[in-house]
């Protein structure tokens, strides 16, 4: 079994001569008898270790489903059957350690990225991508800037902040009626990002800011922040973060005997957050990008398959498991693994997806991305109307 890797950048001369072979190649139809097996090697990036692990290893597990699936249907591409294998790395959700992780990828010459989970490292990692020509797919990484830095090698397939934190201005204002709030984030790229574009909608909607606090995203004590709060009295606190802060978080503001409701986005609506909370996160509410599973269009399938191997989903196992559908579907469009000959066929597709109808706009961003609210009860969060 032979492998194509990806390059990255080469000399002026050879890439001539690589354009000339490319060319040629291009017009070459599947060969349908052909015994040459290549490896196509796939990297999902995630944090497998520290507070997230549980996050990353559901994204990890969706892409292995995925490539599962995509190995069981013996696809051709450029001539030659094709074996997907996926390359795991740990990013521990430190930007830092995104970096060089990142640079491993490039190194091992892998032929797309699902990656990474966290805005934090999906940001700086992306550069890194770009300047290797990698195309890189988010599942799960919100904030805007991923996907406006202008690199044409980064996608994501569910929605982002401005469209999250705009639901959760508006959820706020229109339906929790709430005139006040105070807003804590976690000062990271996805926490900050988010509590921002909150803060946006909730003003233009009529709101009032009363405050604004900060954490980080490995604090589990948060009782002097939340005292600070209880003295301010506001209708609404809204945090910007991930569930490993946000379910101490909401217990110890019960434990103050703090009433106030409690809403935050994505980061903070997983089982886990559940699970951490306990009672406490009976009446809180959350938001997701996209459908709720049951509503998706294949997700009841979806999560019977990932359930009978992989055990309970945690949020974005469907997005990683797209993610990886999407990039495979671009390489048999343009019938080439070459990062540098699918990634224009990203740009056009339309791809029938567990989690949506995936089609990119102009920055790589997903079109028509949908956010659904949620409202925990009884240790499950329910969809809202």
């Amino acid at each position: 079994m032979k492998r194509v890797p990806w390059h990255g950048a080469q000399t002026p001369w050879l890439i001539g001569v690589l354009l000339v072979l490319a060319g040629c190649s291009k017009s070459a139809p599947p060969v349908a008898g052909s015994t040459d097996v290549v490896t196509v090697r796939i990297g999902s990036v995630a944090p497998l270790t520290g507070p997230q692990a549980h996050l990353g290893k559901d994204n990890e597990n969706g892409a292995a489903l995925a490539i599962a699936d995509a190995n069981a249907k013996n696809l051709i591409i450029g001539g030659h059957k094709v074996h997907f294998e996926l390359v795991s790395e740990d990013d521990a959700a430190d930007p830092k350690t995104g970096t060089i992780v990142a640079q491993k990828m490039v190194d091992a010459k892998v032929n797309g990225v699902v990656g990474h989970l966290n805005s934090g490292t999906t940001i700086p990692a992306s550069r890194v991508y770009a300047e290797a020509g990698i195309v890189q797919i988010s599942p799960s990484a919100t904030n805007p800037k991923y996907t406006h830095q202008g690199f044409k090698t980064a996608f994501r397939v569910m929605a982002n902040d401005e469209q999250q934190g705009k639901a959760l201005g508006q959820f706020a204002t229109a339906s929790l009626l709430t005139h006040s709030v105070v807003v804590i984030d976690d000062a990271t790229a996805y926490g900050q990002g988010l509590a921002d574009e909150f803060i946006k909608a909730f003003v233009v909607n009529g709101g009032k800011v009363l405050g604004r606090e900060h954490t980080d995203d490995h604090s589990t004590d948060f009782s002097a922040i939340l005292t600070r709060i209880k003295a301010r009295a506001p209708d609404l606190i809204f945090y910007g973060g991930m569930d490993a802060q946000s379910g101490p978080m909401v217990k110890q503001l019960r434990t103050l005997r703090l009433t106030t409701p409690f809403l935050t986005g994505d980061g903070g609506c997983s089982r886990e957050f559940a699970q951490l909370a306990g009672d406490a996160a009976q009446g809180a509410y959350c938001s997701l990008p996209g459908l709720p599973l049951e509503k998706m269009p294949s997700g009841l399938d979806f999560k019977k398959r990932f359930n009978a191997q992989y055990g309970d989903i945690q949020d974005y196992a469907p997005y990683s498991y797209d993610a990886v559908g999407v990039m495979i579907a671009a390489m048999r469009a343009a019938n080439s693994v070459d990062p540098a000959r699918y990634a224009p066929s990203l740009a056009t597709l339309d791809y029938p997806g567990v989690t949506a109808r995936i089609r990119f706009d102009d920055q790589g961003d997903l079109k028509g991305g949908l956010i659904t609210l949620y409202q925990w009860k009884f240790g499950q969060k329910v969809p809202l109307p």
